[in-house]
């Protein structure tokens, strides 16, 4: 199961523009501008801690650039590769940030997959090195507990009903739980079922290492993460349409 997959089952009532809409298929990936990059990344950290964290930006060219040096060990990007997906999209945005021990191993490997692309590397070519390195363990998995922040108002992935990418908002925390499975939990999760997911369960992202354990925020703070974040959505719906969620198309 993977979690860029399954969150917008439950979230129907918020999903925006469909693949058909927008560079679907292109290969060059679009730059952000820099400061609206730098809320977005940031927005998927509670607000007390973003004063703190890191920002990495993306240079289409090169990949990511530090732009902002934190203090507490967070560090905030926006995904724009998948390197599990093997699919060359210009259409994903995923704002997710990590602890120190997540910025060292997870985070590394998104930087140097936003790096192989930029030097044109295929993306079957980048799936095929990002799993040789884990196997060559030159990339290893979390070496202690710790975890992921996604409480973002938006993001863009692939999702439910038809494994199209949709625009949704499902904030949610992912806690390191490498090799561990659903059955190891007594998690029973299902897409069809909104209830089954709305309590942990694993999520495992192209790799056994990058098994997550996955907790939705509730319906309320959801809500109200929505209403704070009002100028952001705006912000990035003006910029491009495929980040407008469905209350919000033009």
């Amino acid at each position: 199961m993977n979690i860029k997959f399954t969150l917008a089952v439950i979230a129907v009532s918020v999903v925006g523009h469909a693949a058909s809409r927008g560079h679907a298929t292109a290969t060059t990936i679009e730059q952000m501008p820099g400061s609206l990059e730098t809320r977005f990344a940031l927005s998927a950290l509670p607000p007390a801690l973003r004063d703190q964290a890191s920002v990495y930006l993306l240079d289409p060219r090169q990949g990511y650039k530090l732009s902002r040096r934190g203090t507490g060990g967070l560090a905030c990007l926006v995904e724009r590769t998948v390197w599990e997906w093997a699919d060359s999209r210009d259409d994903i945005y995923i704002p997710l940030c990590y602890d120190a021990v997540g910025a060292k191993a997870h985070l590394k490997v998104i930087m140097d997959a936003a790096a192989l692309r930029a030097q044109g590397m295929s993306s079957e070519a980048l799936k095929t090195e990002i799993e040789n390195r884990y196997r060559n363990r030159t990339y290893k998995a979390p070496e202690r507990p710790g975890m992921s922040y996604m409480v973002a108002p938006v993001f863009r992935a692939l999702g439910p009903p038809d494994m199209k990418m949709h625009t949704m908002s499902m904030p949610h925390l992912m806690f390191y739980a490498p090799h561990i499975t659903n059955e190891d939990i007594g998690a029973r999760p299902d897409l069809s079922v909104h209830s089954s997911l709305k309590y942990p369960f694993i999520d495992k992202q192209g790799i056994a290492e990058q098994s997550y354990m996955i907790q939705l925020i509730g319906d309320a703070e959801r809500a109200r993460i929505l209403a704070d974040e009002k100028t952001l959505l705006a912000d990035l719906c003006a910029y491009r349409d495929v980040l407008c969620l469905a209350d919000m198309k033009r």
